[in-house]
């Protein structure tokens, strides 16, 4: 129990169980959370993990009551986290001028972005009593500039990364750090049906290990591979002219159903 926890959302697959993996390494305890148990016990299983050193939480990060339960349950199982990441995040295509697509816009948001402030709700006052502890919000490059046909989740993660800023202002006076980790393209189940080119392709382990430092030092907002940062400050500047030309005609996400 001396060990330092990590609590992480979305963690059966992915960017979550690569993150799962490097805290680990780095001598975590885990406090693994998705809606999907199954695979998280069988990975912990095949880790040689006990209940001393992995719990595994189901919760929607979407449904309210869900995930602030599986914080409490955390708090009552495991004591209170050092980090907490707040990784679970849906990506789908969207166009405004289907009625259908509406209901995306909203489960998207009640994902992305209103589920990462409910996990993060748990636990703020006690690490505000404690004071020492990370937050982490997963936002995305993509909520730097609104894509064309990505406007459900350039929308979520620009919140994310507002929501992570405000969030970072509140907790300061009480001694605790969040960070805003903006991923570009990593090789998940996420991206994989992507049908536009993914520059910088990073594998998720090699993005858990830059994110692990990142986190480690306490940063506030770091863009993922470092390349994909500087394609990012350079669209933060980009007149909006050149902007809708170089984007004009790329191709778009999937919509539901596709």
């Amino acid at each position: 129990m001396s060990a330092p926890l990590v609590y992480i959302t979305g963690a059966s697959s992915g960017i979550g169980l690569a993150l799962a993996g490097r805290f680990l390494r780095a001598g975590y305890r885990l406090a693994l959370v998705a809606r999907r148990t199954d695979d998280m016990t069988a990975w912990a299983r095949a880790q040689g993990l006990d209940a001393d050193r992995c719990a595994v939480y189901a919760a929607d990060v979407r449904d309210i009551e869900s995930i602030t339960g599986a914080g409490r349950r955390c708090l009552l199982a495991q004591g209170l986290p050092d980090v907490v990441i707040a990784n679970a995040g849906i990506s789908e295509g969207f166009d405004t001028a289907e009625f259908e697509d509406l209901a995306v816009l909203r489960d998207i948001l009640e994902t992305n972005l209103i589920g990462l402030a409910a996990t993060f709700q748990p636990f703020v006052n006690p690490l505000r009593e404690r004071r020492t502890g990370t937050l982490v919000g997963i936002a995305s490059v993509a909520g730097v500039r609104g894509l064309p046909g990505h406007g459900a989740y350039c929308s979520s993660k620009a919140g994310v990364i507002s929501y992570c800023e405000s969030l970072r202002g509140e907790c300061r006076p009480f001694g605790l750090k969040v960070v805003t980790i903006s991923p570009g393209f990593i090789d998940t189940p996420l991206t994989r049906r992507n049908r536009y080119p993914m520059p910088f392709l990073m594998s998720p382990q090699s993005f858990a290990d830059s994110a692990f430092r990142a986190i480690e030092r306490g940063a506030s907002h770091r863009v993922i591979p470092w390349q994909m940062g500087l394609v990012a400050g350079l669209l933060k500047v980009l007149p909006d002219a050149l902007f809708d030309r170089a984007f004009h005609g790329r191709g778009r996400k999937h919509r539901r159903g596709e």
